[in-house]
C-alpha cells in the first residue's frame, strides 16, 4: 500500500530530445524551423524505487546520470513519459530555490509568495514568518527588494522559506553550500531535526562524506538507471572505486593523446652538461636554487628517457593505488665506468622527498652494463594515497659522482580508494578489546 511509503516510483522513464541543429537566424527562431534530426536522451530509464516514511536516502552519481531529473519528477516540475510515481505527504523541495520570487517585491513579500507555493495558508505563514526571517539572518534587508540582494542573500532567503515549512518530505539537490560556514551548520542542524522528527529526506549531493553521515540508504545512479543501492558505506565505496577507475582511464587517454618527449632542460632552458660531485646517493641531492640546473652530471652515462609503466604494461602519468608500477630508465654509456648506481626519488608536489632508492641500497653491484639498456624499479603494490607527485631519476658512479641526475623529471598522479589522510596507505586493522 502507498500508505507505507513516502515515495513510490515504478518503472519511471523520462527522455529529452537533443536536436543536432539549432536555430540560427531570427526567422528560424520565430518560425521554429529545424530539422527532425535529433537524439533521444534517456535521463531516467525504467527506474523503480520505494522510500519509506522517515527514511533518509541519498542519490549519488556523476553529472548527467539522472539524479536531479528524478527529483524534478517527484516534485512534478517534470512529468514522466512512462511509469507510475506516487507521493504520500507534503513536499518541500530545495531544488529550484527562489522559484516564484519577484525581484521588485521585498524579502518579506516574497516569503508569503514562496511559502504559498509550498502549500501554506496565510495563517500558517503568519505564524512562521518571524522564524523564517531570523533563520535567513537578513535583518533589516528583509524590507528591501530582492533585486538588491547579493546571490548569497537571495539563496539564504529561499533556503529559509523552503526549510521552515515543516515538510513531511524534504527533497534536497546540491544546495548544502548556501551561505557561510555558520549558516551551513545551522542548515544541517535543521535537516537533522527533520530527520529526528520522522520526516522523509531525499538528498542529492557530491559530498560523499555528508551522504554517508546523514543517510540511511544510498542509491547509485548511472545513465538514468539504478546501479545499486544499500548501506551508505558499501555503496559510497563502490561508487568511489568506479569514479577513481574512470578518472584513471580518462587521464590515461589524455596522456596517450598528448604524450610528447619530455624536455629535460635546466631552468634557463638549455640542456645541461655540467659535471657536479655529490656526496649522497642519487636520491637525496639538495634542492636546486633559482637559476640552478635541474639536470647535471658528466654525461659519461646518459639517461635517454624515463617512464612509468602501469599494471597493464602501458606508459602513464596516473597510477591506480594498489597495483604494480614499474619505473623504467633508458640509458646510454658514453664512457665506461668501474661501477654504475641507478636511483629514483619520489617527491610530493611541493618538492618534499618521500621515498628514494637505488641499486646500491638494493645490494646490486653494477660493474659492467650494456652500452645501451633499461633499468627497471618495480613497485609490487603502490601504496601512495591520492595526490600529485614528482619523479627524480639519476645515475652516479661508485664514488657517487653524478653521471646524469635529473630533478623532477616528470609529474604523476595517484588515485587511491583509501580515505586516510597523508601520503602512504598502511595495511592495518582496528581492534577493540
Amino acid at each position: 500500500m502507498i500508505d507505507n511509503f513516502a515515495i513510490c516510483i515504478e518503472h519511471v522513464s523520462k527522455s529529452f530530445k537533443i536536436y543536432h541543429d539549432k536555430s540560427v537566424t531570427l526567422k528560424e527562431k520565430m518560425l521554429r524551423l529545424r530539422s527532425s534530426n535529433f537524439t533521444n536522451f534517456n535521463a531516467v530509464n525504467d527506474v523503480s524505487l520505494s522510500i519509506n516514511k522517515g527514511e533518509t536516502v541519498g542519490l549519488i552519481g556523476h553529472n548527467g546520470c539522472g539524479k536531479s531529473t528524478l527529483l524534478k519528477l517527484i516534485t512534478k516540475i517534470l512529468y514522466p513519459d512512462k511509469g507510475i510515481l506516487k507521493v504520500n505527504g507534503r513536499i518541500s523541495s530545495l531544488i529550484e530555490l527562489g522559484a516564484g520570487f519577484h525581484p521588485d517585491f521585498t524579502g518579506r513579500e516574497n516569503i508569503y509568495t514562496n511559502a504559498s507555493i509550498f502549500g501554506l495558508s496565510r495563517k500558517e505563514i503568519d505564524s512562521k514568518i518571524d522564524d523564517i526571517i531570523e533563520f535567513s539572518e537578513l535583518g533589516d534587508f528583509i524590507e528591501n527588494p530582492v533585486r538588491t540582494y547579493s546571490s548569497g542573500m537571495y539563496m539564504r532567503l529561499a533556503f529559509s522559506v523552503a526549510i521552515n515549512v515543516d515538510p513531511e518530505i524534504l527533497l534536497i539537490d546540491e544546495i548544502l553550500s548556501v551561505g557561510d560556514a555558520n549558516f551551513q551548520k545551522k542548515c544541517f542542524d535543521k535537516i537533522e531535526s527533520f530527520k529526528q522528527n520522522g520526516a522523509t529526506i531525499l538528498i542529492v549531493a557530491h559530498d560523499l562524506g555528508t551522504i554517508e553521515n546523514i543517510c540511511d540508504r544510498v542509491v547509485w545512479m548511472d545513465k538514468g538507471r539504478i546501479v545499486t543501492q544499500g548501506e551508505p558505506d558499501r555503496v559510497v565505496d563502490l561508487y568511489t572505486q568506479h569514479m577513481n577507475m574512470k578518472f584513471v582511464e580518462q587521464r590515461q587517454k589524455d596522456f596517450n593523446k598528448e604524450k610528447q618527449p619530455i624536455d629535460i632542460k635546466n631552468n634557463n632552458g638549455n640542456a645541461s652538461s655540467s659535471a657536479q660531485n655529490i656526496d649522497a646517493p642519487p636520491l637525496n641531492s639538495e634542492e636546486p636554487q633559482q637559476g640552478e640546473d635541474i639536470r647535471w652530471g658528466s654525461k659519461e652515462v646518459e639517461i635517454i628517457e624515463a617512464r612509468i609503466i602501469n599494471s597493464k604494461g602501458g606508459s602513464t602519468n596516473v597510477i591506480q593505488a594498489g597495483e604494480q608500477v614499474t619505473l623504467e630508465i633508458d640509458y646510454k654509456v658514453n664512457n665506461e665506468q668501474s661501477e654504475y648506481i641507478f636511483g629514483v626519488g619520489i617527491y610530493t608536489s611541493d618538492k618534499n622527498l618521500i621515498y628514494g632508492n637505488n641499486t646500491e641500497i638494493g645490494r646490486i653491484k653494477l660493474s659492467s652494463i650494456d652500452s645501451q639498456g633499461c633499468v627497471r624499479f618495480v613497485i609490487r603494490e603502490c601504496n601512495l594515497l591520492s595526490g600529485k607527485y614528482k619523479l627524480n631519476v639519476a645515475v652516479v658512479d661508485g664514488r657517487h659522482r653524478a653521471l646524469d641526475f635529473i630533478k623532477y623529471y616528470m609529474d604523476f598522479s595517484v588515485v587511491s580508494n583509501d580515505k586516510a589522510i597523508g601520503i602512504f596507505s598502511i595495511d592495518h586493522y582496528w581492534e577493540i578489546k
